[in-house]
């Protein structure tokens, strides 16, 4: 039997799962804090209504999005994050799989990886999984994420080689998902790249 496909997410048995982790969105979102800012800026900046929640978890970004009137595909690696997502929003398409390696159908006119998919993904994967979100959009599709920037991990300008890489040239960095300017040495980027034609 083969082993399951694993990540730095799933590797680590003490970060929330399922209903877990939508209780620090929920409380956020009672604050009266926005918890919606991916979905936003995704909603603005799509050239279509076909979007992917690569690394969706429990579907906070995707429901959000079909809220919107997006057709939302959802896929993760964890099975956990996955059941909570279909218990709130069955009528949505939820993929269990490797980001690296899993076909979630497509094309799609954007791929989002929000929540810092990319430092979360199996160490060595991460121009695998740029790859394989290039490959599901069309020429002027757009693959958009966002993800802390540490010492050691994975970096903005390691992301632009993988992009360049895999057919995508770098259309804008920001430092939040609501546009703030980013700049060099930042502890977090957003970062928008168009597949070439």
């Amino acid at each position: 039997m083969a082993e399951p496909p694993r990540s730095r997410w799933t590797d680590r048995d003490d970060l929330p799962r399922g209903a877990d982790y939508d209780q620090r969105f929920e409380a956020l979102a009672a604050s009266g804090a926005d918890v919606h800012g991916e979905a936003a800026l995704v909603a603005g900046l799509s050239p279509g209504p076909r979007i992917l929640d690569a690394g969706c978890g429990t579907g906070r970004v995707a429901i959000e999005l079909a809220r919107r009137g997006f057709h939302v595909t959802g896929l993760d690696i964890d099975a956990a994050m996955l059941d909570s997502a279909r218990a709130k929003a069955p009528e949505l398409t939820w993929i269990e799989g490797d980001l690296a390696g899993t076909d979630a159908g497509g094309p799609f006119d954007l791929v989002v990886l929000a929540g810092n998919v990319l430092i979360f993904v199996a160490p060595g994967t991460e121009a695998a999984v740029v790859a394989r979100c290039a490959g599901a959009v069309p020429a002027g599709g757009l693959v958009v994420a966002g993800f802390q920037v540490q010492p050691g991990g994975y970096h903005p300008d390691q992301l632009d080689r993988d992009a360049d890489a895999a057919g995508l040239d770098l259309v804008d960095r920001w430092s939040t998902w609501d546009r703030e300017p980013w700049s060099p040495g930042g502890g977090y980027q957003v970062s928008v790249h168009r597949r070439r034609a």
